[in-house]
């Protein structure tokens, strides 16, 4: 996916664009992902620099916005970075605070389901801007408003089960096969039980959070002894 910087002319409709899908992202989740998104959104809102992809706050102040204490500030942020949706740009020093860095990328990848959900005009101009699932990626080269990252790699001969198993998915499921599935790969498949191994633990997560029943009954119509699928990360 590229991610077109919300900077210039039509920066404020990019970033209501993106806080918007956030925001019907999260209410799709549980309540506990809400919450989440929710705090993150006030953080960009609040002291989110767009232009440097930046985020410049101390735990006390994040305390304060979010009306908890510095242990639950601690803990959550944890959780963003660990979801891959912040990133530390500078660690925090004495007299200095730590500034984070906002993974688009990643944050635009929880949220392509819900696209279509907002309207058939929203889902295509997200793709126009940023690529992603059953959206056309223009070539980024020489444009400072885009910022490329590594396309996933597509496999279309991929063999066994597994191969079987991705085809389904492709043909019934595009949109999440793009985004998701064609990134996995089998490890393991014996004694009813598959482990596929993701690229990172913020993709291992997402699928066993969101499109784990789908996957298993994928597996289940190609081997009926399929009994559990699980979902782990290569790197950390």
């Amino acid at each position: 996916m590229q991610v077109a910087k919300p900077v210039g002319r039509k920066a404020p409709a990019l970033k209501y664009d993106i806080l918007s899908a956030l925001g019907v992202a999260a209410l799709a989740g549980d309540k506990h992902r809400q919450r989440l998104v929710l705090r993150l959104m006030v953080l960009i809102t609040t002291r989110y620099n767009w232009q440097s992809n930046e985020l410049s706050i101390g735990r006390a102040e994040i305390a304060r916005l979010w009306a908890v204490d510095e242990r639950t500030v601690k803990r959550e942020t944890a959780k963003m970075r660990s979801a891959g949706w912040l990133e530390v740009k500078r660690a925090g020093v004495k007299g200095r605070v730590t500034v984070y860095a906002l993974n688009l990328e990643a944050l635009l990848d929880e949220t392509t389901e819900t696209w279509q959900t907002i309207g058939p005009d929203f889902a295509a101009r997200m793709q126009e801007r940023h690529g992603g699932a059953g959206g056309a990626e223009a070539d980024a080269s020489g444009d400072p408003k885009v910022i490329p990252f590594q396309p996933r790699a597509r496999s279309e001969t991929t063999e066994g089960v597994w191969g079987q198993v991705l085809a389904d998915l492709r043909s019934r499921f595009p949109a999440q096969a793009s985004a998701w599935y064609e990134q996995l790969s089998e490890m393991e498949h014996q004694d009813g039980r598959v482990t596929l191994a993701a690229p990172t633990r913020f993709v291992a997560d997402y699928v066993t959070t969101h499109l784990l029943p789908q996957l298993l009954g994928a597996y289940c119509v190609i081997d009926p002894a399929v009994r559990r699928v699980d979902v782990v990360p290569v790197k950390m």
